[in-house]
């Protein structure tokens, strides 16, 4: 439920009888996703030599009955290149792509093994897949103004592609995001995980308003962390039972408000990265200036101001910077982050007007039963735990009794709930290799969501995955070495008969996301910037040279170049990106300063060399991975000339930049 349904539910609250919770008596279907996952036997296939793993044998079982055939391997220059681009979200050298069609020659499973290894102990294999995650944790970089935080939002970000890069057991990784601080042997920097609540959007509140108003909007925060958390984590709408029994899965309002409850017991707060060795003085510092700098807040208002009022300022000011000085570490960045701390909406003090959300730090609350989702109109009081329908080894579903109960909550998604939380990020690493997911509908796997196409397949890749410790790295490898994925993408039959490819009997051509295209200009240009981590960078400055996942993220005014190229809001869980084509995507393509500028550093680089066909060669070795055709080397050299320039070869370049070729890997 967004903030919109909300405000319906509150007005059909005030029409229907506010005693009304339950939805249709009819007896709710348990959703597959709820049972265990199961490493299952292997099918019978038609030809049992095609295949190079248990993910083949499944695949190959679909195909026949549908009455396909595999297409026939991609060739080691696609395969590289779309290899590439899965793991790093960049194109490989002319140098990486002729080792690997040599070594493919020799042995092409050893190759393609070798290759995924290499790319997997990348640094930018981190920052690829650290996007991917970024999108489901709606990450700003700049949130909104009236937040108030000082913290560098960045640490998240860097937290989050380090993760991937260190391979952090994904039930480890979703802990610390929700509970980095109440666990043991978690790191300072962790910390920074809980970004994912601390930086999670937030509502004006204009506390003149009465409380009766000020708690409707708190509740829709309180719905905001129920939804996000629910849907990345366990592929579950949570939110719909806000107001009443979920009408198709087995989830109640009373499941809902026992959740809701930790948010409700939380506050975003500042977090420290550094050991308490260290944060013990900053912070006793911070205090010492925070202080002064009430004094200069309260000298400022004086009416009439003292004469001698600057004096007094620039005192103060020399205090606070003598502090700063004496104290080490004084600026180390903090990190968005949560504490417990119970939250009422209360009515101000001394008989004045509006509301005070008074925090209660150390204290959590349970949540009362809201009618209609309306916070004034509350009932029965809900002790906060986990979904009913996952109950733990007792039979009964876990209550939560350890301060906000973000660890148990954490703990239970990935131990009663991991049936669910195993298979939902086992299918979004498959969609992102593969085009397409098992279930297509990444973030609902209710009884409203799509049925997996291949259960069989899902329940044991998700099996094993536990087994090994949820490790994505582990996952990629099962995936990428599997002669379906290595599969071309031309296979006419297979278009005909199975359009939407629900049979995975080709590859898919996908087109690059706003961040492989931008980052791959940089990159085959030569101009890329590959520092990691640190601080978020404009992207519309001329200069900016850094991967596109280090450019700033404006909660609410999104970057042009991003928003053209179908960017995900960061104000919400963004499961799958949408796909648009646009007339102002060409005319970006035709006239936007970014391209220009590289495909003049691309056209200065070709015309500094020798030789026409030569740099021609090059380019497309650069940009495509493979040789020009004859035809293609004739329309270069007609339209070049015989001496061409600087500015004839940047026009040339911004033709190949701009080409469905580059956009598109097969």
């Amino acid at each position: 439920m967004n903030r919109v349904s909300g405000f319906v539910a509150l007005v059909v609250g005030a029409l229907v009888a506010p005693s009304v919770f339950a939805a249709d008596e009819a007896v709710k279907v348990r959703p597959w996703s709820f049972d265990p996952p199961r490493e299952r036997e292997l099918p019978a296939v038609s030809d049992p030599a095609w295949g190079q793993g248990r993910i083949d044998a499944f695949l190959l079982a679909g195909m026949d009955r549908a009455g396909l055939k595999p297409a026939p391997p991609a060739d080691a220059r696609t395969l590289l290149r779309r290899l590439w681009f899965d793991l790093v979200g960049l194109p490989p050298s002319p140098e990486a792509v002729e080792a690997f069609v040599a070594a493919a020659e020799r042995d092409r499973p050893a190759a393609v093994r070798a290759a995924v290894d290499e790319l997997l102990a990348s640094p930018h294999y981190g920052e690829r897949w650290g996007r991917h995650w970024l999108d489901l944790a709606r990450y700003a970089d700049i949130p909104e103004e009236w937040l108030g935080t000082k913290s560098a939002t960045w640490l998240y970000r860097d937290w989050v592609v380090r993760a991937f890069n260190e391979d952090m057991p994904y039930d480890v990784f979703v802990k610390r995001q929700l509970a980095a601080d109440l666990m043991e042997g978690a790191r300072p920097e962790d910390n920074a995980a809980l970004g994912f609540l601390g930086l999670g959007p937030t509502y004006w509140k204009e506390l003149q308003l009465p409380p009766e108003i000020i708690k409707v909007t708190v509740a829709e925060e309180w719905e905001e962390r129920v939804d996000a958390v629910g849907r990345t984590f366990l592929g579950l709408t949570l939110a719909c039972a806000r107001c009443h029994d979920h009408k198709s899965d087995p989830v109640t309002a009373r499941d809902y408000y026992a959740i809701a409850g930790v948010f409700a017991s939380i506050q975003a707060v500042d977090k420290p990265t550094v050991d308490e060795r260290i944060w013990a003085p900053v912070a006793k510092a911070k205090a010492e200036v925070a202080k002064i700098e009430a004094q200069q807040a309260e000298l400022k208002k004086k009416k009439p101001a003292p004469e001698d009022l600057k004096a007094q300022l620039d005192a103060l000011t020399a205090q606070i910077d003598t502090i700063k000085r004496a104290t080490p570490h004084y600026d180390v960045p903090m990190a968005g982050g949560v504490q417990d701390a119970a939250l009422y909406v209360v009515p101000k003090g001394g008989g004045q007007h509006g509301t005070t959300l008074a925090y209660q730090p150390g204290k959590t609350r349970d949540l009362e039963m809201q009618m209609r989702g309306d916070p004034n109109v509350t009932g029965e009081t809900v002790p906060r735990g986990f979904l009913s329908a996952l109950p733990a080894a007792n039979g009964q579903p876990r209550r939560f009794v350890k301060g906000s109960g973000r660890l148990e909550l954490a703990e239970a998604i990935v131990e009663e709930g991991a049936p669910l939380s195993a298979r939902v990020i086992v299918n979004r690493v498959w969609r992102h290799h593969f085009g397409r997911g098992l279930v297509e509908t990444p973030s609902e796997f209710g009884v409203l969501g799509e049925a997996p196409t291949h259960p069989e397949l899902l329940d044991d890749l998700t099996a094993r995955f536990i087994a090994q410790g949820w490790s994505i790295k582990w996952l990629h490898r099962e995936i990428l070495n599997a002669a379906a994925w290595q599969q071309s993408s031309i296979a006419p039959e297979s278009e005909a008969k199975d359009p939407a490819n629900a049979h995975y009997a080709r590859m898919l051509r996908r087109r690059l996301d706003v961040e492989a295209w931008r980052d791959g200009m940089l990159a085959v240009t030569g101009q890329l910037d590959r520092t990691i981590g640190g601080a978020s960078t404009n992207l519309a400055d001329g200069t900016n040279r850094r991967r596109t996942v280090y450019g700033v993220v404006h909660r609410r005014e999104m970057d042009q170049m991003l928003r053209l190229h179908d960017f995900p809001e960061p104000l919400d869980h963004s499961p799958k990106r949408q796909e648009t084509t646009t007339p102002l995507q060409l005319l970006f393509t035709l006239n936007g300063p970014f391209v220009r500028q590289q495909a003049e550093a691309l056209g200065t680089r070709l015309s500094a060399g020798t030789g026409g066909d030569g740099k021609v060669d090059l380019a497309y070795a650069t940009l495509f991975q493979r040789g020009p055709s004859d035809r293609e080397r004739a329309l270069a050299r007609a339209y070049l000339g015989e001496q061409p320039g600087a500015e004839a070869w940047a026009e040339y370049t911004q033709a190949l930049l701009g080409s469905n070729e580059f956009l598109y890997v097969d």
